[in-house]
């Protein structure tokens, strides 16, 4: 047993109000400089949807992520290392600046020095990249609010399997907003796609950072990213991305984005994990059973003997209390109703979110239903096959029983938290149906409805005895290169670089 700490966050999906204030804090703090316009660490996708860039979820065109060979073991999406070195100058799986958006200035000039005339003058949208007047087309928030679904909607790509007729009209269905972050996966392809190692997994808190002193600009990590969240800066040429606010998480502070959410939906803390069990559950045979085998990658931080093999292996007392303590943890392995993006990219993502029961309720109330009626919201989710199956694509790999026993308890809590409010009785059927007790359901409703700052982010800050490897990216990188796959016979790209070289001055780097 190899225990690792990971930092994780957890996004409630419920309590997104698309207000974007996360994206423009991080915007501000990370990437307001030259050649990141069009850049968004963070950014909220409005869905159904084709997301920011263009169809990015579409990895049968981006080849991002794993998949398993004919013989059962893992490998890249986008091939082996003979495969990308021989398109490391010409590769044809990464998004071209129209899947984001062409960033934009506009000729204020123009308002304080053209002539007089009948009408107002016009400041134009001019390219920051090439100086030229542009058209805007596209943006990371088109389709906010579904304002651009009946145009873009039926290329979603988690609306392959449901009817076309069906598709067109689930603006009228349901729509929820999908905040997205760097997952900082447990295996990230980005990290073994890169052909000069500059992409590394924190040892420490394994949050996944750039070297931009070994950054060769071969945006190998662009394509491997299955979630499309690293970027080139186009000034200097070399990938950049999420960092997760690793100065702040050093601090004991949350990342920006988390710190000035309105809606307070997101939590963040310290899962613990056993590195060794995490090549077999990224190899499980069934996408479906993907959820299951990560959380039996995740260690139980009150098991005595968990406890005792991570203090002997270097995680600090307050850590591991931390760990105990952990919303993140609560939620998805306590109470089992957080869910991770995608799992079946096989890169077990660290950033998980409580489906949305709004989709349910709405439909519920306008079959007539009671949306506080446990009945009537169970019965809700066993016919509402299209915002079950949608949101199973999303989050469970298209396991669609697993997705709506989530929602169902759910349900149970805001119906179990009525009845105690309204008449103090409890449900004891209830309670059985959705197997919680009513002190699960009630510890439950604390977090995910009136946690405090203290509740909801736990983050310990980094030691002192670590401060040599935390503070320099090189060094951190030399005592931690790699993914979890990275050894001898694993999948990752271990052992020599394929480009070796001087390093690359960084001009307004992270």
């Amino acid at each position: 047993m190899r225990i690792k700490a990971q930092v994780a966050m957890v996004m409630n999906l419920d309590k997104c109000m698309g207000c974007h204030t996360c994206s423009v804090t991080c915007k501000q703090t990370w990437t307001n400089r030259d050649g990141v316009e069009y850049v968004w660490f963070n950014n909220v996708e409005t869905k159904p949807g084709i997301g920011y860039p263009l169809r990015w979820e579409d990895q049968d065109r981006w080849r991002g992520g794993w998949r398993l060979d004919r013989a059962g073991r893992l490998r890249l999406r986008s091939g082996g290392r003979t495969r990308r070195l021989s398109r490391i100058f010409a590769n044809p799986d990464l998004p071209v600046l129209d899947d984001y958006y062409e960033p934009v200035t506009y000729d204020f000039d123009t308002l304080l020095t053209a002539a007089p005339g009948p009408n107002a003058p016009s400041a134009r949208p001019i390219s920051a990249i090439t100086g030229e007047p542009t058209d805007i087309t596209w943006g990371p928030n088109w389709e906010d609010d579904l304002s651009g679904s009946p145009v873009t909607a039926d290329k979603d790509p988690n609306l392959k399997a449901m009817e076309t007729q069906l598709r067109m009209e689930l603006e009228h269905t349901f729509m929820f907003y999908l905040p997205r972050v760097c997952e900082h996966c447990l295996n990230p392809a980005c990290v073994s796609s890169c052909p000069s190692g500059a992409m590394y997994k924190r040892d420490q808190d394994g949050v996944v950072l750039v070297d931009q002193d070994r950054c060769r600009g071969w945006r190998m990590c662009v394509s491997g990213c299955p979630y499309k969240k690293v970027y080139v800066n186009h000034r200097t040429g070399l990938a950049e991305k999420c960092t997760f606010c690793f100065p702040r998480l050093e601090a004991g502070m949350p990342t920006v984005c988390a710190q000035t959410c309105v809606g307070r939906l997101r939590y963040q803390g310290l899962v613990l994990y056993d590195a060794d069990k995490v090549a077999d559950a990224c190899a499980v045979t069934d996408p479906k059973d993907l959820l299951a085998a990560q959380c039996e990658v995740f260690c139980d931080p009150d098991d005595p003997e968990v406890a005792a093999a991570a203090l002997e292996q270097g995680i600090p007392a307050d850590w591991l209390d931390a760990a105990r303590r952990s919303p993140v943890w609560a939620l998805a392995m306590k109470h089992k109703v957080a869910l991770p993006l995608h799992p079946e990219y096989r890169t077990l993502p660290m950033v998980w979110y409580v489906p949305p029961l709004s989709p349910v309720l709405d439909a519920t109330a306008s079959l007539g239903g009671d949306t506080a009626d446990a009945d009537d919201v169970f019965a809700t989710v066993d016919q509402l096959r299209i915002p079950v199956e949608y949101l199973a694509e999303l989050f469970t790999a298209g396991d669609a029983a697993l997705l709506a026993g989530v929602l169902m308890k759910l349900a149970a809590l805001r119906s179990h938290m009525r009845s105690i409010t309204a008449g103090g009785k409890v449900d004891a059927d209830l309670l059985e149906r959705v197997g919680a007790s009513g002190d699960e359901l009630e510890e439950l409703y604390r977090l995910l409805a009136v946690a405090k700052i203290a509740d909801r982010f736990v983050v310990p800050p980094a030691h002192e005895e670590d401060a040599a490897a935390l503070g320099s990216w090189a060094s951190a990188w030399a005592g931690a290169t790699g993914c979890s796959l990275d050894e001898p016979g694993g999948a990752g790209t271990g052992g020599p670089t394929l480009v070796s070289g001087p390093g690359i001055p960084v001009r307004g780097g992270q």
